[in-house]
């Protein structure tokens, strides 16, 4: 999907499972800022020629008031390594905001849980994934998974879920 049928599908016609009664509010303008964020995000992704961004998390659940966007997209384990990915992402960014450093998390007020600079700026956190290489999360026999299959999991329940394919750079 794009960025325009993103927005229209969790923005304008609202949650997929709340219904008359509900006593959750769906945040249609806190979803539109997260979009808008992970836009700008996938654009700059899209002119390092990354063609798209899977997108999971509470976001593409019917979580009326998500706190953040969670994702990941494909990229060579050359890029990666070589840091050339991560300064050629923060020179298309305002804020320098790309890398996975772990000293790199801070904490936010309110929250437990130090958030990559990312995070802190856009609300929005996407990882790079290399085809072949590990997350470092296991499922629940204990056994390693990559990205895709990570993020196919719910971290509330352990079920499967399903993502979002954002194809970068796209408008409809």
């Amino acid at each position: 999907m794009t960025i325009d049928q993103l927005h229209d599908s969790y923005l304008v016609h609202g949650p997929p499972r709340l219904g008359p009664g509900s006593v959750r509010e769906w945040d249609a303008l806190w979803r539109s800022t997260l979009v808008s964020n992970l836009a700008a995000l996938a654009e700059q992704l899209a002119e390092v020629g990354i063609p798209e961004v899977f997108v999971d998390g509470s976001f593409v659940e019917d979580k009326p008031h998500p706190s953040d966007i969670d994702g990941y997209f494909e990229c060579s384990e050359d890029a990666l390594a070589s840091g050339l990915l991560q300064d050629q992402l923060n020179r298309l960014d305002p804020h320098a905001c790309w890398g996975w450093n772990p000293a790199s998390r801070r904490t936010y007020r309110g929250l437990g849980k130090r958030q990559l600079p990312m995070w802190h700026h856009y609300r929005v956190e996407l990882y790079p994934h290399v085809p072949g290489l590990f997350s470092g999360l296991v499922d629940e026999h204990g056994h390693e998974l990559e990205f895709p299959a990570a993020f196919r999991r719910s971290r509330r329940d352990g079920r499967p879920r399903g993502i979002i394919r954002l194809l970068t750079g796209v408008a409809a």
